[in-house]
């Protein structure tokens, strides 16, 4: 239902005025009161967080020796989160309106910033629509992103919550958790295949700790499905392959495909599993985008959401 227009809250006034002499104070009072969107309070924190760091970029490109070339497009990335954030905001500007930082921050400063936003935007993932937690677990990633990118190394923290639910709503889990449980199969073992063409160097110790940390991903959507009393379903006996891997250069290009596969995976798995484990997915979305950067991907600013 649309809200009323300001001519009919004029003429509702009137109409007040008119028959006060005969309506009783109970019966003004009566009425349903209007829900309030419960997306509403976190995504105004989200677009205030959003500003300080814009306010924080501006001061740092309007400094003199600004490092444009990594800082713009950074902050073009964050400018268009704020819009995104702001969506159905009647108080909110679609467009930034941040005002640069009293104190000139360092680029060590501006990354803790982006680390601390990433973990910010996790906080309300459990109470939010499936929609905005989709939104805010790709921005969070992103924000990730930018910190690593002005160096900051240092984990995202999420925060703690529990994967146990009610009855229902782990039987609900189930084929979104299958979903994530099949999706690191096909990770598994298509990083045997990346590590297998790449040369003795710190590439392969880098396909072998993600071929291991998928392992572990995978060990994690097994035991909550056996916890939920679902049998986890197993990997198959092969991967098709989207193209052949015959080099090492074929070989990393796989792996950028294995982790923005899962980007987009975990993404929509977001939208749809249950609150409860909506953390654990984003935590996945993250750390694959991390890794699909470190493999050569170009920065998005909504990981996993295609435009």
């Amino acid at each position: 239902m649309q809200p009323p227009s300001r001519r009919t809250f004029l003429a509702l006034g009137l109409f007040t005025t008119l028959t006060a002499c005969t309506a009783s104070v109970g019966d003004r009072r009566a009425g349903p009161t209007p829900t309030r969107d419960p997306d509403t309070p976190v995504r105004l924190r989200a677009v205030a967080a959003t500003d300080l760091l814009l306010g924080a970029y501006d001061s740092l490109l309007a400094a003199p020796g600004a490092q444009t070339a990594l800082l713009q497009p950074l902050r073009d990335d964050v400018v268009r989160h704020r819009a995104e954030l702001a969506q159905g905001l009647p108080t909110a500007s679609p467009s930034p309106t941040s005002t640069p930082s009293r104190s000139l921050p360092t680029l060590p400063e501006l990354a803790l910033q982006e680390h601390r936003t990433a973990e910010a935007h996790l906080h309300d993932l459990d109470e939010v629509s499936p929609a905005l937690a989709r939104l805010l677990a790709s921005v969070s990633a992103c924000n990730a992103l930018h910190a690593t990118a002005l160096g900051d190394q240092t984990p995202v923290k999420t925060p703690d919550a529990g994967t146990e639910g009610t009855p229902a709503t782990g039987a609900a889990a189930v084929p979104a958790l299958q979903t994530a449980l099949s999706a690191e199969h096909a990770a598994v073992y298509g990083y045997g295949v990346v590590g297998a063409h790449l040369p003795d160097d710190p590439q392969r110790t880098d396909a072998r700790t993600t071929h291991a940390a998928h392992q572990a991903r995978r060990d994690t959507w097994q035991r909550l499905l056996t916890t939920l009393t679902a049998a986890p379903t197993p990997a198959a006996g092969g991967y098709q392959l989207p193209f052949p891997v015959t080099s090492p250069t074929d070989a990393t290009k796989l792996a950028v495909h294995l982790e923005t596969r899962l980007t987009t995976t975990y993404a929509d798995l977001i939208a749809t599993i249950p609150a409860p484990y909506r953390l654990l997915t984003a935590t996945a979305l993250r750390e694959s985008t991390l890794r699909a950067h470190r493999w050569g991907a170009p920065a998005t600013p909504f990981p996993g959401i295609p435009d």
